[in-house]
């Protein structure tokens, strides 16, 4: 039989070093110290975490905050590599759903309506229901218009006056203190930050206005559609709806409600169209946007492909209001050219030509309808656009 002698039987990984004996001995003498040592940081560390008040829940704490620190770190860095430009693309950064932005009364119903029904969008609900001014439905998430009233409410704002004072940071500090009523927004940031339910798309005008402060507690950056439409037939079409709105009130909402769109979302992929364009050919316009959204944005494609079908059954063109004052209008005397092509015509005013009122009007108009020629241009989506300066 094999004879194993003391030094050969492996009792640790120190014992089957081989090493001489005495060294042995230095290092067991010197791990007792080690383990001595250690019991007595334990002892100075507890008694230092009750002297401190620091407990196992006070870490949690601690270590929550830090890492929502570097979730609002990891979002700024996905924000910023989105594209600026009309003509640039992100990079490489896939987003699991779409914000509409556009003025109200500019076709973004029926747009989300296409992109929804036609292509397979997910918008979750419960859904403002149809009206007398939106036949086929408004796709606008109950929860998310509400918690826009309360940030807009909260700053003495509403849908239609006093927007451009909208602070983002102060109704998102607001939001994180608690001090807004947040249960509406609750609900439907559940349905937009959870990743089964892409592709999601998100509308409602106010975002044009509240965006940037969604941007803060959205899981990731989205990719945004945003669509125009003239700005006299928006003035007109609120005029009807909310009972003789001044067209003046609704020229100069008109111009900060797509101010604030465009600058908003500047850091975002962005995808643009116009009311006009998806009514000219409403099919190939509709696959456009969806294509580009997925190209470009890298927006999961929708599960349904475009019909004429479905074309057909959600585009009336008896809904389109005041088309046939529209056309008259655009048919009228030229009253001044701001630019080659773009020109102010003849329109049915409210007040008296020549009255302070009327002059306060047209200015509006013209100031509008440089900006709506420059939509058409492209050259109101380049970074230096110079946007014009409205008083209260």
């Amino acid at each position: 039989m094999l004879q194993t002698t003391p030094a050969e039987i492996p009792q640790g990984p120190l014992e089957g070093a081989h090493l001489p004996r005495v060294k042995n001995e230095r290092l067991v003498k010197a791990a007792s110290n080690l383990r001595s040592s250690a019991s007595n940081l334990r002892s100075q560390f507890r008694k230092w975490r009750e002297g401190n008040s620091v407990t196992d829940k006070s870490l949690l704490q601690e270590t929550a905050t830090e890492f929502e620190e570097l979730k609002k770190k990891r979002y700024s860095k996905n924000a910023s590599s989105f594209t600026k430009s009309k003509n640039s693309n992100n990079q490489g950064i896939e987003t699991s759903g779409v914000i509409m932005l556009g003025m109200h009364r500019s076709g973004t119903s029926m747009l989300s309506g296409l992109l929804v029904q036609g292509i397979g969008y997910n918008v979750g609900g419960p859904l403002i229901g149809a009206a007398f001014d939106n036949e086929k439905g408004f796709f606008e998430r109950v929860d998310v218009v509400l918690q826009n009233d309360e940030f807009m409410k909260s700053q003495n704002i509403w849908w239609g006056s006093r927007v451009k004072h909208y602070d983002s940071e102060k109704a998102y500090e607001e939001y994180k203190s608690g001090k807004i009523n947040f249960s509406e927004g609750a609900k439907g940031l559940e349905f937009l930050n959870d990743k089964k339910n892409t592709p999601w798309l998100q509308k409602d005008p106010r975002m044009c206005i509240t965006l940037k402060t969604w941007l803060k507690i959205l899981d990731n950056p989205p990719a945004i559609v945003f669509t125009y439409r003239h700005p006299m037939e928006v003035a007109m079409s609120l005029n009807k709806r909310e009972k003789d709105f001044p067209i003046e009130s609704g020229l100069r909402l008109w111009i900060l409600y797509n101010m604030a769109a465009i600058r908003n979302s500047a850091s975002l992929c962005r995808v643009f169209t116009s009311n006009d364009m998806v009514l000219a050919k409403p099919l190939e316009e509709t696959q456009r946007i969806a294509d580009e959204l997925t190209s470009k944005c890298h927006l999961p494609p929708g599960t349904k492909h475009m019909t004429q079908e479905q074309i057909d059954v959600f585009i009336d063109p008896n809904l389109q209001h005041n088309k046939k004052q529209m056309k008259k209008e655009k048919n009228g005397k030229i009253l001044q050219e701001i630019k080659k092509g773009c020109v102010i015509r003849e329109y049915q005013s409210q007040y008296d030509e020549g009255s302070a009122s009327y002059k306060r009007e047209l200015a509006l108009y013209k100031i509008a309808m440089e900006i709506y020629c420059d939509f058409e241009s492209g050259d109101a989506y380049k970074d230096n656009y110079q946007w014009p300066g409205l008083s209260e």
